[in-house]
């Protein structure tokens, strides 16, 4: 399956804790979330359109003051933050140094936090850290340290990680449970679960109250090995302090270790309880998690009841149906998905192929791929552009079916919507070549290989596989072991669909 696909199932197989970093690390959340009733608001409706991650803001931002127009400091914080909600983190990035740059505004140590995190993410560790040896010493405090701390656990930096959480020791800024958090949660992603009880220790040696989260990832750790007896005594304990407010998240947690445990009823007793709870402006948050727990329960009744009360109650998004029409799929109910689908395009939501794709692939899995090209040719004649990861996912559908001309044809036209650090399926890739090269058609092979090039594919982020099929000589001849080679180089390196 498709990593983006694929990638979907599992998105809430783990609650994550970033909210409460960001509200200790990035001050902004303090912010009210809505700016459409100041001058930024108009300027974000501008921006909001700019869909392209690659493409820049800079002139939109320019041309605003260019008019006449004001914006104060605050509208700019509240328009990083809107961006960073819609993970537009290089347009955040780019908002947050014009800020400073172009307006002038000092930066307070949130700001600072902010534009760190968003520096390694579009950047990478390196001029995140860069960025940090040139914070002026009175403003690196607890939230421009923790900040950096963040990046490295994001990034699975687990030596640098450690080695920077020593230093917040020897300044004094390990002195919360959300600083322990950060280090823990990373431990637990990770399966160093015996990291998660060392570091738990500590904390409560320093006398640092574990919260709720705190608790929670140690749940998370010990249900991962199916150690239930211990996360149910965690969870007693979690109920009986006084200190520890429990949340829907808390008991999607222990639902979540039941199912891997293969304990279906003490799964839907925590989900019951889970819901008792979900309230305010997480619930959608809680919605989605929710849907895809109910389908590992198996349980498509209790999967339909939470997204009929959900959609009647309030605006249902792209990211909620796509756990909808995930779980649909995992429970093999193509009929009832196309159904949600069909609802998601008569709906007001913006158009995203990512939606569709989950079902693309599985159509492609079971062979359907006319299925796939008649939705495909119906989005196309409606002006949509379907990304690389759609005609690549139709190019394996044709290949299952043994279908290899519109396979190649379909490959080409994903390579063409590429954008760099996206690489393709290269067992489709790699069958469409040989293909081509049993046809004696080089030009053909030649034409692969040149787009590969030309659209930002470069020769480094096609996968190791492909050049695994040059080098036993599955494709190998004189000419076109050399146009492969050229264009897969030593087949290292390359970023991940994204």
């Amino acid at each position: 399956m498709n990593h983006i696909c694929s990638r979907l199932y599992n998105l809430y197989s783990q609650p994550g804790y970033s909210r409460i970093i960001r509200i200790l690390f990035y001050s902004t959340e303090a912010l009210n979330p809505s700016i459409s009733e100041i001058s930024g608001g108009s300027l974000y409706k501008r921006i909001s359109p700019v869909g392209d991650p690659n493409a820049s803001i800079v002139t939109v931002l320019n041309q605003w003051i260019e008019e006449g127009r004001t914006l104060c400091k605050r509208e700019l914080q509240a328009m990083v933050k809107k961006l960073r909600v819609y993970r537009r983190f290089k347009h955040a990035l780019e908002v947050s140094q014009w800020m400073s740059d172009r307006r002038y505004f000092d930066l307070s140590p949130s700001d600072i936090a902010i534009r760190l995190d968003l520096i390694a993410k579009v950047h990478g560790l390196k001029q995140a850290e860069e960025y940090f040896d040139n914070i002026p010493k009175h403003l690196r405090i607890f939230s421009t340290y923790g900040a950096l701390l963040n990046c490295y656990t994001h990034h699975k930096s687990v030596e640098k990680a450690e080695a920077h959480m020593q230093k917040m020791r020897d300044l004094g800024f390990a002195t919360s449970s959300v600083t322990y958090n950060v280090l823990m949660n990373l431990y637990s992603q990770l399966g160093q679960h015996e990291k998660v009880d060392i570091l738990f220790q500590e904390m409560e040696g320093k006398g640092i109250s574990p919260d709720k989260y705190s608790f929670s990832i140690r749940m998370s750790a010990y249900a991962a090995t199916s150690s239930i007896d211990v996360m149910e005594k965690i969870l007693e304990r979690m109920e009986a302090d006084p200190q520890v407010v429990m949340d829907w998240n808390v008991y999607a947690v222990a639902a979540n270790g039941y199912i891997k445990a293969g304990l279906i009823d003490k799964a839907l007793e925590m989900l019951q309880k889970s819901e008792e709870l979900v309230t305010g402006k997480r619930r959608r948050a809680a919605v989605d998690f929710l849907l895809t727990l109910y389908a590992s329960t198996g349980k498509k009744d209790e999967l339909y009841r939470i997204w009929n009360q959900h959609k009647t109650s309030e605006k249902v998004y792209n990211s909620t149906y796509m756990c909808m029409i995930g779980s649909l799929l995992k429970l093999d109910d193509i009929e009832g998905t196309e159904k949600i689908l069909a609802e998601w395009e008569s709906g007001s939501t913006s158009y995203d192929f990512r939606v569709p794709n989950l079902l693309m692939v599985a159509y492609g899995n079971r062979g359907l791929w006319e299925k796939a090209e008649e939705f495909i040719n119906k989005a196309i004649e409606r002006g949509m552009k379907p990304y690389p990861s759609t005609w690549d996912c139709l190019a394996t559908a044709y290949l299952k079916d043994n279908q290899i001309p519109k396979a190649v044809e379909s490959m080409k036209n994903a390579i063409l919507a590429s954008r760099p650090g996206w690489k393709p399926n290269c067992s489709t890739l790699a069958a469409c070549l040989e293909y081509l090269k049993g046809q004696g058609d080089i030009e053909g092979i030649e034409e692969f290989t040149r787009l590969l090039r030309t659209q930002g594919t470069t020769p480094s982020s096609v996968c190791k596989e492909l050049q695994n099929n040059v080098e036993d000589g599955k494709l190998e001849s004189d000419t076109l072991g050399q146009i492969i080679k050229d264009a897969v180089g030593d087949g290292k390196g390359g970023e991940s669909l994204k």
